[in-house]
């Protein structure tokens, strides 16, 4: 990683040293897959599914579960290579020992152009959710809209960046509060179903009885489900934080996905259970005409919820980007200012400030998020090269210490899976803007040779950096006060 170019630490405490802290207990560890998993989507529209099973209840049911065990599998996959590597930077990591330095830094480079645009259009989606209630049937200015965007993604940006713990405590409490919102709909629609109603019943006696959608709609429904599953690879990215890693991190995957899966599939019985499968497929916030039915008098109770749901999505988010940069900074892929922590909190400040400014980049044109839109095939290209750097490790490093070991296979199904998955959208839907996302992300080849494996440097860029260590009042991860 190189010396300090400016130490802020120096006088400090001979005994300290400078490091990620370990405060991610077993219950803060649930709450962040959970609360990462549990978006906006499940409340808003979770109509892809309905729709590309031709509105097949009993297909869609299916499908929502299996979803939930490939979330699972690869869940599972990605806790063996966090208890074996507990280490910052999530796949990046993982795809750099096994795998090598250029496939890592290629998944670096695609995820801090993919994972910003993510986080502004989640920040965008809160600030539309908060801000239209006050403006009734106007449409809210859009400057306001941007600006709220703006404050939320710098507020979660430098509570991430001064306290772990903090932002634990907020994912936490953030998770109750929406899994509480999902838990009303839930209750709702078993009660609803208990009663017996012929109306309400109908629609699952005949679950499928509708037409059977053909292999290419069961594949476009699936893509619609995973997305609402995504986020359950985020707890390898603060595996070097966690309490007892070799056993927090298989538990907690253990507890989070049957959790979000039983809650999806009990969330969607009731909406079918007070919509038809035509009102969901044309309503376009679900959970909103739902509570219009069951609930009018407090239906705002969903609006409310929605906002808290992106909010802690948000928050989880941008903590596992700000470790993702910190990890390649660690390796020399990113200016090495990043790497560093704040010497009174030991939090990596520079690198969620890095990533907080990428995603203000992005809000400020938002156009530019509709083109993440064509980075999905990157996120399955990535999962499988994780999964497979799993089964290298298995083979090439027999010996490493691996407190949790996958059953073999499940690896083999989830590259299956992933290969699968990167290719359908390519074969079904070829659209050239898929070739424009395949140039850029293997563009990232050409930041790389030069200045990654002929190491090209400036010397302005150390006089920038030692600046900025003393603004920042930062120092290097693992670094011992002198």
């Amino acid at each position: 990683m190189g010396k300090n170019l400016c130490d802020p630490a120096k006088g400090g405490n001979e005994d300290s040293e400078m490091r990620l802290k370990k405060t991610i207990g077993y219950f803060e560890g649930v709450s962040f897959i959970m609360g990462t998993i549990v978006g906006a989507g499940i409340f808003v529209s979770p109509t892809g599914v309905l729709q590309y099973s031709l509105l097949n209840v009993g297909v869609a049911l299916i499908i929502w579960m299996i979803c939930g065990v490939i979330s699972l599998m690869g869940a599972l996959c990605y806790a063996e290579l966090g208890t074996a590597l507990p280490l910052s930077g999530g796949e990046y990591s993982h795809i750099k020992r096994a795998l090598g330095s250029p496939l890592a830094f290629i998944f670096m480079w695609t995820a801090l152009f993919n994972k910003p645009a993510s986080n502004a259009a989640r920040a965008l989606l809160f600030a539309e959710y908060a801000i239209q209630p006050f403006f009734g049937e106007c449409q809210a200015p859009e400057l306001l809209k941007k600006g709220l965007a703006l404050a939320v993604l710098w507020f979660l940006g430098i509570l991430n960046g001064r306290s772990v713990k903090m932002a634990a405590w907020v994912q936490t409490i953030f998770t109750i509060l929406k899994m509480m919102a999902l838990s009303v709909i839930a209750i709702s629609g078993i009660v609803l179903l208990i009663r017996g109603r012929k109306e309400n019943v109908a629609r699952f006696e005949n679950a499928f009885s509708g037409e059977i959608p053909d292999a290419g709609q069961i594949a476009e429904a699936f893509f619609q489900g995973l997305y609402a599953y995504g986020g359950w690879w985020s707890l390898n990215y603060m595996a070097e934080e966690m309490k007892n890693p070799s056993k927090n991190i298989p538990r907690t995957v253990m507890t989070a996905l049957p959790s979000v899966t039983a809650f999806y599939l009990l969330v969607n019985v009731s909406y079918l259970t007070v919509l038809t499968p035509k009102e969901i497929v044309s309503s376009v916030a679900v959970a909103v005409t739902w509570a219009d039915r069951v609930i009018p008098s407090i239906a705002w109770i969903i609006p409310v919820s929605v906002a808290i749901s992106i909010f802690g999505a948000l928050n989880s988010s941008m903590f596992t980007l700000g470790r993702l940069s910190y990890a390649g900074s660690q390796s020399g892929h990113l200016p090495i200012i990043i790497s560093m922590l704040n010497v009174h909190y030991w939090t990596p400040a520079p690198a969620m400030i890095f990533s907080t400014v990428i995603a203000s980049i992005f809000i400020i044109p938002s156009d530019l998020i509709a083109l993440t839109n064509y980075f999905g095939f990157s996120v399955w290209l990535m999962i499988g090269f994780t999964c497979a750097s799993l089964i290298v490790l298995r083979y090439r490093e027999p010996n490493l210490h691996r407190p949790y070991k996958v059953f073999l296979p499940v690896a083999y199904g989830m590259v299956a899976v992933s290969l699968f998955l990167v290719c359908a959208p390519i074969v079904w839907s070829p659209k050239v803007q898929y070739i424009y996302a395949l140039l850029f992300v293997l563009g990232g080849l050409l930041l790389y040779v030069p200045f990654v494996h002929f190491k090209i440097h400036f010397e302005f860029v150390d006089k920038i950096t030692c600046h900025l260590q003393l603004l920042l009042e930062v120092s290097h991860a693992n670094h011992k006060y002198e």
